[in-house]
């Protein structure tokens, strides 16, 4: 794959990086030709100077033959603005926009372009760590009436397995985290203590999966 990439900050240049020792060929574009150092010695993409919504500096990118574009800038303006220009001039559909305002990242995401609200996200995390309930979700479809939420589950369900906690709860495990890995569990996939569980949950559900699954099971 081609990826261009705007921004070469802290996150574009890490990005860039990753995604060339994965094999892929990259772009990158920044106004600042200083920023490119970030990219060290051994990185072998393009560098371009310039924005990222200038037709020329996309074009000296290889935009035509772009699979993604990403826009890391630290401007939310210029994300949005070179993130349409990128799909709807260009017509490269996997683009995807960094954005410091969650409101603003809303908006974008119902409009169809992929966001990362950099500052809601951060927050989130954190609070995830300091409540095991009520905190926001990990993933939520446009609309938000779907949820991915990294559920808080009482030390009493250990020893059972995924297919009962789903049937206890009504609720879908589409993957767990053990001991650093992810896992994606069968119906026979057995609990245990130290999972950390993934739960898909209509958005009205969310409260009633928390109240079961911080609680012991059911009996019966």
């Amino acid at each position: 794959m081609h990826i261009v990439i705007m921004g070469c900050g802290r996150v574009g240049s890490t990005l860039a990086r990753i995604l060339e020792k994965r094999g892929h060929s990259v772009a990158v574009v920044d106004v600042n030709t200083d920023a490119f150092r970030r990219l060290g010695p051994d990185f072998g993409g393009r560098t371009v100077k310039g924005v990222g919504f200038d037709r020329e500096v996309l074009l000296e990118a290889g935009i035509r033959e772009a699979d993604a574009f990403a826009a890391v800038s630290s401007g939310d303006n210029s994300n949005i603005l070179a993130a349409r220009v990128v799909r709807e001039t260009f017509e490269v559909h996997n683009v995807v926009a960094r954005i410091y305002d969650p409101g603003r990242a809303e908006v974008y995401e119902r409009l169809g372009i992929p966001t990362v609200a950099t500052v809601r996200w951060t927050a989130d995390q954190v609070m995830r760590r300091l409540l095991p309930t009520g905190s926001e979700p990990q993933w939520r479809d446009p609309s938000g009436s779907v949820l991915l939420v990294e559920v808080h589950v009482h030390s009493d369900w250990v020893g059972m397995r995924i297919g009962e906690i789903e049937e206890a709860a009504d609720a879908r495990v589409p993957f767990l985290f053990r001991m650093g890995t992810g896992i994606v569990p069968r119906d026979s996939t057995v609990f245990q203590d130290g999972d950390l569980l993934y739960v898909g949950v209509d958005k009205e559900r969310l409260a009633a999966v928390e109240a079961i699954l911080s609680g012991p099971p059911p009996r019966g």
